[in-house]
């Protein structure tokens, strides 16, 4: 038995690129920032932010949900799985390629653009507080609404 499962929580790099297919199935591809804080060795080394990027697809329904809600700064919850792919670019030169599958899109609101680009009042996307949750098992014309964080930390 094996699992490949992976749980991200970060912040979105770029709106999602968003493609619809004449059998009517519909993509989205985002970037998704997480970072490790830094700390101070016991030696006194600073040890300084890392930062990884990750690129999200997400699938049907999941996509929609995505192309409306996901924007660039806000941070969302990610369950899913890694699949690995190549391809060839425009030189010729064969390039490998990480990317986490979505199955489940939770919006946990945004840390930079809040109240800054939009009104304060009602933003385009859920907020801090309101946890706004889809998943490739969830009816997207009534989102999951959940009162409170049932993250473990």
């Amino acid at each position: 038995m094996s699992v490949n499962k992976v749980i991200l929580i970060g912040n979105v790099g770029k709106d999602p690129d968003v493609k619809y297919f004449d059998n009517g199935s519909v993509v989205a591809n985002f970037t998704l920032a997480t970072t490790e804080r830094g700390y101070t060795a016991a030696n006194g080394t600073q040890i300084p932010d890392r930062t990884e990027w990750h690129n999200i697809v997400c699938w049907r329904g999941l996509a929609k949900v995505a192309e409306q809600f996901v924007k660039k700064g806000v941070q969302v919850y990610i369950e899913g799985k890694i699949r690995s792919r190549t391809y060839d670019d425009a030189n010729g030169v064969k390039r490998y390629v990480n990317e986490i599958y979505a199955d489940n899109l939770e919006l946990l609101g945004s840390r930079r653009r809040e109240g800054a680009e939009f009104g304060s009042d009602n933003p385009p996307y859920p907020t801090q507080g309101s946890n706004e949750s889809f998943s490739t098992n969830t009816n997207y014309s009534a989102p999951n609404i959940q009162e409170e964080d049932d993250l473990p930390f």
